[in-house]
């Protein structure tokens, strides 16, 4: 049995590889870097992530848990108030994207690097970005939007450009920028200006 506050060498396998995935890249980052820099014995990394692949998906999995326990923190702010959700949702994120160690979103990144369809962890992509619309589209519909899809859809779009800006343009200005589009689109489709 581990110490308490002692992590396992799963938890420091997982969090070595996400951070080398995130900051260089899955295909950049090879096994036995991952194993030299968590300190585990490359027994100890079979025995938890019988490949690659399946610590791809773990990472995916772990970093999707980190993002939907943010969304809900974010909610948490606004309660009864989908709009001022749809906003601060917006207003997160564009904090993040100014952080110095934004590198992107981990899915697309993920998506970039396995084109194939067929891969593990482009399943999870596919699954995240969905959940993602499909959240979007709940509050569109509980905040009032004429047409709940179509500002889902918009909204989803204006997210994922704005990852893509925080990479190429850094943080000059892109993370205001689409926080403050998605005010916008969220007060038309609305038919109201948020209150607060």
């Amino acid at each position: 049995m581990a110490e308490v506050g002692r992590k396992t060498a799963r938890e420091r396998i997982l969090e070595t590889a996400a951070d080398l995935f995130y900051r260089e890249g899955i295909r950049a980052v090879g096994i036995d870097t991952i194993i030299a820099r968590s300190g585990v014995a490359k027994m100890s990394l079979y025995r938890n992530f019988a490949s690659k692949d399946e610590l791809v998906c773990a990472y995916l999995e772990d970093i999707g848990g980190y993002f939907w326990a943010w969304w809900d923190r974010m909610a948490a702010r606004h309660p009864d108030d989908p709009q001022g959700q749809l906003v601060g949702l917006f207003t997160s994120l564009g904090h993040w994207i100014g952080h110095p160690k934004f590198r992107g979103c981990p899915f697309i990144n993920t998506a970039v690097e396995f084109r194939d369809p067929d891969h593990p962890g482009r399943a999870l992509v596919i699954a995240h970005k969905r959940r993602a619309r499909d959240r979007l589209r709940a509050l569109a519909e509980a905040a009032g939007a004429a047409d709940p899809d179509q500002l889902a859809a918009q909204l989803q779009l204006l997210m994922e450009g704005a990852y893509a800006g925080g990479q190429t343009l850094g943080s000059d200005g892109t993370g205001e920028a689409a926080a403050s589009a998605a005010a916008v689109l969220i007060d038309a489709a609305c038919g109201r200006p948020r209150q607060g």
